[in-house]
């Protein structure tokens, strides 16, 4: 007899009361599903779509409603139907036949879905998520930084925090680490900013000299700043590369000076160009830079970075900035995305030529990048608008021949994507100052349906309307940022109390170090017999005049200066001095 027959035999039903689940819509991501999925490369690749797309091509039609399909057609081309003899019920709601790789090829995009981030005002230039694809940090030519997270948003799809970095400097690139708990942002300036998960300022790296004209002899950077990249293997390192002419290899504890200058040369006037882009290779053995003059250079980090291992003169247009220079996850090839309206692939083996090159992606912003998608297989970027206020083009494309496979059309000119593998979800940053997120519900994990998965928000009672009127919003616009709440008619004070505990956020001056010291400060114990000697030390309370006169008997005796004269030097004979009374008596 089980336990819950005895449960039942003896009248107990449950232990507590039930806790009441909310049940959420099954239709919730339909109102974020795309209205197009995307336009084929060709009409026989649309042909083959049409004929033979398997049942998870849309999710919203279930399987059935294609089996069904498929019976009343008999005159579709494509292999015979597996045989239904021996099978029970659930035969009905699998598929007739398998799709190929090659068929399945264009459904493997999370992009049946989308939802739009909107707080930006302007392009936005810089994008990216943390290794747990929980966060995302976008930069913007709007000079701010903005933090999202998915798992605290709501409906509104609002950031949680927004700062400017640089004041009014573009935001040209932003990095996470490989932990997930800093990330790097590179502005216009000359310095680069290293910020902690939660948005607070950990570091700010030096700039060089100016009037130096040796780049190894400057400690930072002279110039402004145009990409970053994280050492893939050693989270203490990363490089950043500048129009000054230069790479330099960082170490994150220190910010005072760089651990290795790596200096571009060039062969035209001057030697000196811009590097528009740098990375590190998957091992972390090579850096590689493009540059204005349209090299391609390749550094091993074993070697002493005095000239290139490998370079390639005209890998794009002279006087074009290239987006972006990625390497593949084996390491063998290289991805470029150039101002020149191109997009090259590299082979290291024989770096001479590109291996495959595609012409005509209208680049409309210098900081347009491309990506590998997380198999390695595609090819994913982002084409301008042709006219203006136009709708642009995310295409993906096959990484052999950079055929395009979908073209997908976006609302306007995306600039910035990446692809999180962890997730499966796609972020686009566009120039009007969107961050489209594409998913889908079949293939994506968590990311942009944590949102969704929350519910509609509760509606107001009235006991939550007799709680606004007894205690009103006060207003203080210039309150001091710790003390102002973000959004009116939301209530901060659990924050601004937490906030207070956080020794950081709310500058509570260092206390008094007790026993012994820590952090480079010197304890009590250590300083305490100083202390004492220099309470009991008296000599600045003594005259001077008497503390000379005590010593003028011992110089008579035993002088020190005048010993070698002591035996000949003759004594002074002073006359006699006469008394007042001496000098009456004699008048």
């Amino acid at each position: 007899m089980s336990d819950m027959d005895v449960f039942a035999a003896m009248g107990i039903a449950g232990f507590g009361k039930k806790p009441k689940q909310r049940q959420l819509d099954p239709n919730r991501f339909e109102k974020n599903k795309r209205g197009d999925t995307g336009a084929l490369a060709s009409s026989s690749a649309a042909a083959k779509t049409e004929d033979n797309a398997p049942p998870h091509a849309d999710p919203s039609v279930p399987p059935r409603h294609k089996a069904e399909e498929a019976d009343s057609d008999t005159d579709d081309v494509g292999p015979p139907l597996p045989p239904t003899e021996g099978k029970g019920q659930d035969a009905e709601g699998e598929p007739e036949f398998e799709a190929s790789d090659d068929e399945t090829d264009d459904l493997q995009f999370p992009i049946s879905h989308e939802l739009i981030l909107k707080d930006h005002t302007k392009v936005v230039s810089a994008l990216t998520m943390d290794p747990s694809g929980a966060r995302v940090v976008s930069g913007s030519h709007d000079y701010d930084c903005k933090l999202w997270d998915f798992g605290g948003m709501d409906w509104r799809c609002k950031p949680f925090k927004t700062w400017e970095p640089a004041g009014s400097y573009y935001i040209h690139d932003i990095k996470f680490s490989n932990d997930g708990q800093q990330f790097l942002v590179i502005s216009g300036t000359t310095q680069a900013k290293l910020y902690d998960r939660d948005g607070e300022e950990l570091a700010t790296y030096i700039k060089g000299d100016p009037y130096i004209r040796d780049m190894k002899n400057t400690s930072g950077h002279v110039a402004e700043l145009t990409a970053c990249a994280w050492h893939p293997k050693d989270p203490q390192t990363f490089i950043t590369s500048s129009v000054d002419s230069t790479i330099r290899i960082w170490d994150v504890e220190n910010k005072r000076k760089q651990k290795t200058v790596i200096v571009v040369k060039s062969k035209e006037r001057g030697a000196r160009t811009k590097v528009n882009a740098c990375g590190y290779s998957p091992d972390g053995s090579l850096i590689g830079g493009a540059c204005m003059d349209g090299t391609l250079h390749m550094w091993q980090t074993k070697s002493n970075f005095v000239r290139p291992n490998m370079t390639i003169e005209g890998a794009h247009t002279k006087g074009s900035e290239a987006g972006s220079l990625v390497f593949s996850v084996d390491g063998r090839t290289i991805l470029t995305r150039g101002g020149d309206d191109t997009v090259k692939l590299w082979d290291l083996r024989s770096f001479k030529k590109p291996l495959v090159v595609r012409s005509g992606l209208a680049t409309l912003y210098p900081h347009t990048n491309a990506i590998f998608s997380p198999d390695n297989r595609y090819v994913v970027t982002g084409a301008g608008a042709t006219t203006k206020g136009g709708r642009g083009h995310l295409l993906f494309m096959k990484k052999d021949t950079l055929e395009t496979v979908k073209d997908l059309e976006v609302e306007s000119t995306p600039v910035k994507v990446y692809w999180h593998s962890k997730i499966n979800q796609i972020l686009t940053g566009l120039s009007n100052g969107q961050i489209c997120v594409l998913y889908s519900p079949d293939m994506s994990v968590n990311g942009a349906k944590l949102p969704l998965n929350k519910g509609p928000p509760r509606k107001a009672t009235i006991e939550d309307m007799s709680d606004a009127v007894a205690a009103p919003t006060i207003i203080t616009p210039h309150a001091l940022p710790m003390f102002r709440d973000s959004e009116v008619g939301r209530s901060t004070k659990r924050k601004r109390e937490k906030e207070r505990m956080d020794p950081r956020k709310s500058h509570r001056p260092e206390l008094p170090v007790t026993g012994p010291g820590r952090g480079g400060r010197v304890g009590a114990s250590a300083t305490q017999h100083v202390v004492q000697n220099l309470v009991r030390d008296t000599t600045r309370d003594e005259d001077p005049r008497e503390a000379l006169l005590k010593l003028a008997a011992t110089a008579d005796e035993n002088p020190v200066w005048t010993a070698a004269w002591r035996a000949n030097q003759p004594k002074p004979v002073f006359a006699p001095v006469e008394g007042d009374d001496e000098s009456e008596e004699k008048k």
